[in-house]
């Protein structure tokens, strides 16, 4: 799997590692990125779809 980096403010950082950990919703930083990007991809599918743009 490739591997990206990222440069991102101390605040969100500290906000996503909030949510990382045992006992949280994510294993890892990178259990984390991956799925806001996956979101965040299907979001933008979807504003496309709406606004005619993308056809299923």
């Amino acid at each position: 799997m490739p591997k990206v980096s990222v440069e991102i403010p101390r605040e969100l950082l500290d906000d996503l590692n909030s949510h990382v950990g045992d006992d949280k919703k994510f294993v890892n930083q990178s259990d984390a990125i991956r799925t806001a990007i996956r979101k965040m991809l299907d979001m933008m599918d979807e504003i496309d779809r709406r606004r005619g743009r993308i056809n299923d």
